[in-house]
């Protein structure tokens, strides 16, 4: 079950649809899903997750906790709303459309896809593209 949490004043909206749509993605890799809680939260609140439990001192848009058991997903996915915003604006973007991307990345994380290095990155950029049409397809 995928649920939304939200650490601020912000509230995502067409949980529902989005809901459904990551659970789409989540059947087309063929994989199952299982607990995947998104918690929606600041700039600060991300940044004392980040150099607590990763030992980054930097800003970043998100951070997944994986807890998948093989094929079947759960996990926690942290989003800094402030960073997705500023995001938008720096890629030229809707806020919505990022916010949907950096959804998607979690997800596909935990589906098994990296992005350290060149390749890898470029492999997750045409999965977010592809499923952020798909999203758009099911409006």
């Amino acid at each position: 079950m995928i649920s939304f949490n939200y650490e601020i004043e912000f509230q995502l909206h067409s949980e529902d649809r989005i809901a459904e749509w990551l659970s789409s993605v989540i059947q087309i890799e063929k994989c199952k899903e299982g607990d995947i809680n998104y918690i929606f939260c600041d700039d600060d609140y991300l940044y004392n997750l980040n150099v607590e439990y990763l030992n980054h001192d930097t800003l970043t848009d998100i951070i997944s906790f994986d807890y998948s058991v093989g094929k079947e997903l759960h996990g926690d996915i942290f989003i800094s709303v402030d960073r997705v915003r500023e995001n938008a604006e720096d890629f030229n973007q809707t806020f919505e459309d990022e916010l949907r991307r950096v959804m998607v990345h979690g997800v596909l994380h935990y589906c098994g896809y990296k992005d350290k290095s060149e390749g890898e990155a470029k492999t997750m950029r045409e999965k977010e593209n592809h499923y952020l049409n798909v999203y758009t397809e099911i409006q």
